[in-house]
C-alpha cells in the first residue's frame, strides 16, 4: 500500500525555524488499544482536518502510558498497533501527516533530561490534572518522578519538534502553557549567546536597506511603546525574509523582543471543537467507566449497545412524555444527526409521539453508515500488519531527523556539543 511520508523540513530544505513553527501540529494518544466515539469525535476527527492545514506530528505517546501503568506493560505494542490502524481507518494519512512511535525517537528523552535541569519543581507541582489524577487514580503507587515529570516530557515532545500549535481541549491548556514558560525560560538561560547584539545587527543590513529601516522601526515601536502590532508586523516581515539564514532569523525574532536568540519556539495551545459523546450509561464515554461504543465495531453490537443505552428516567412507560435536553441518546445524536431528525427526535420525545426504541434505530443506522467505512480501511492494514509497521518505522525515522536537528542546536546552545 503506497505512501509518501510528510517531510521534516522547511520549503527551503532547511531545519525547520520558529518563523515556521506556526505551521507544525504536534499532537500524541497514550496506546490504550482499540478508540471508541468519544475519541475519535474529540481528537482523530480534528487530526483528519488539520493534516490537510499544517504540517503534522502524530505521535503514540508509549513512554506516557508508564507514568500511570508501569507495573502492567504488556500489552503496549498490540495497543500501538490497534491504535494506529483506528487512526488509518479514521482518515490519518501517513501521504498528509509523521506518524510515528515517541520511543523510537529517544531525543524526546534527552531534551526532557536537559529541560529538567532548569525546570523548578513547583511548575510541576502546580499543574493541575498532577493531583487530580492522583485522586482519580488512588488505587496506584503515583509516587514517582515519572509520573511528577510526565507535563516536562510532554513539554519535551513539543518543543523537541519546534510545533507552533498543540491541539488541546480546555482542560489541557495549562500542559501547552507550561510548555511555553519552559521555552521561555530555556530561551532566557541560553540565548544570550556571546556578542548577540553585535550579530543581530549585522544580520539585519543582511536583510536590505528597506527593510532593515522598516524592521529597525517596527522593533523601536514595540520596545519603546509596547504596540503589539509593530510587533507583529515586524514578525511578518522577518518570515518573508528570503536571505537569511536559519540563524540569524532566530536572532533576530529574538532581538524584537530585547532578549536572546529564539532556541525553542513558544508553542500556542490550538483549541479544538470538543463533541459532547455520551457513554451507554450517560457518563462521559471512557473505557474506565465500560461503557463505550469502539471504533469499527460489528453492526450488531452497535445495534444491541445503542438499544441498551439509558434514557430520560421520566419516560417509564412508552407514552411517557421527555425531556431530550437530559438524554443520552439525544446527546449523541447532535454528535450525529441532522437538524431534521435532531427535530424529529426533539418533538417525538416531548410529546411522547416517538417510543425510545423508535429514536434510537435512526443513531443506530447513522453510526453503522459511519462505521462501515472504518471497518473496510482497517481491514486492508490489519490482513497487512508489515505496512502499519512500515508506516510508523519510516515516520519515526523523519521525527528522529528532524529532532536531532533541534537537540543539535540545543547542546550547542548550553555549549555540550564537543564538535
Amino acid at each position: 500500500m503506497p505512501y509518501n511520508p510528510a517531510p521534516c523540513t522547511n520549503d527551503k530544505g532547511t531545519a525547520l525555524s520558529s518563523n515556521d513553527a506556526s505551521q507544525r501540529v504536534l499532537s500524541g494518544m497514550r496506546p490504550t488499544g482499540r478508540l471508541h466515539l468519544g475519541q475519535y469525535h474529540g481528537v482523530i476527527k480534528n487530526w483528519v482536518e488539520l493534516q490537510h492545514e499544517y504540517e503534522c506530528f502524530f505521535f503514540v505517546a508509549d513512554w506516557h502510558a508508564l507514568t500511570t501503568a508501569y507495573e502492567d506493560t504488556r500489552d503496549i505494542e498490540q495497543h500501538t498497533f490497534d491504535m494506529v490502524v483506528d487512526w488509518l481507518a479514521a482518515g490519518v494519512n501517513p501521504g498528509a501527516a509523521t506518524l510515528f512511535v515517541q520511543s523510537r525517537v529517544p531525543e524526546h528523552a534527552e531534551l526532557h533530561l536537559l529541560l529538567s535541569m532548569i525546570t523548578p519543581l513547583s511548575w510541576l507541582e502546580r499543574v493541575p490534572s498532577y493531583k487530580d489524577l492522583q485522586a482519580r487514580l488512588n488505587d496506584r503507587d503515583l509516587t514517582t518522578y515519572g509520573f511528577l515529570g510526565y507535563p516536562l516530557l510532554q513539554a519535551a515532545d513539543i518543543l523537541i519538534h519546534r510545533a507552533g500549535k498543540v491541539p488541546v481541549g480546555a482542560d489541557q491548556v495549562a500542559h501547552v502553557e507550561l510548555s511555553r514558560e519552559v521555552a521561555r525560560r530555556f530561551n532566557h538561560i541560553f540565548g544570550r549567546e556571546p556578542g548577540f547584539e553585535e550579530q543581530a545587527e549585522a544580520a539585519i543590513k543582511k536583510m536590505g536597506k528597506k527593510a532593515a529601516r522598516m524592521y529597525t522601526d517596527l522593533r523601536r515601536r514595540y520596545l519603546e511603546k509596547g504596540d503589539a502590532d509593530a510587533l507583529e508586523r515586524a514578525r511578518a516581515l522577518l518570515t518573508a525574509q528570503q536571505n537569511l539564514s536559519v540563524g540569524d532569523s532566530e536572532r533576530l525574532f529574538g532581538y524584537l523582543e530585547g532578549g536572546g536568540r529564539i532556541i525553542l519556539p513558544e508553542p500556542q495551545a490550538l483549541l479544538t471543537r470538543e463533541a459532547k459523546v455520551p457513554g451507554l450509561d450517560g457518563e462521559k464515554m471512557s473505557k474506565s467507566y465500560q461503557n463505550t461504543i469502539r471504533l469499527r465495531e460489528a453492526p450488531e453490537v452497535v445495534d444491541e449497545k445503542v438499544r441498551t443505552m439509558k434514557t430520560d428516567p421520566a419516560r417509564a412507560r412508552r407514552n411517557d412524555p421527555g425531556n431530550p435536553e437530559v438524554c443520552p441518546v439525544y446527546t449523541l445524536h447532535e454528535v450525529y444527526s441532522d437538524p431534521e431528525c435532531l427535530d424529529w427526535v426533539a418533538q417525538g420525545c416531548r410529546s411522547a409521539g416517538i417510543g425510545c426504541l423508535d429514536c434510537k434505530k435512526p443513531l443506530i443506522d447513522v453510526i453503522n453508515t459511519e462505521q462501515k467505512v472504518m471497518r473496510e480501511r482497517a481491514q486492508q492494514f490489519e490482513d497487512q500488519p508489515d505496512v502499519v509497521h512500515a508506516i510508523l518505522q519510516e515516520g519515526s525515522e523523519k521525527a528522529r531527523d528532524e529532532a536531532r536537528e533541534t537537540l543539535d542546536d540545543v547542546r550547542a546552545s548550553i555549549g555540550i556539543s564537543y564538535k
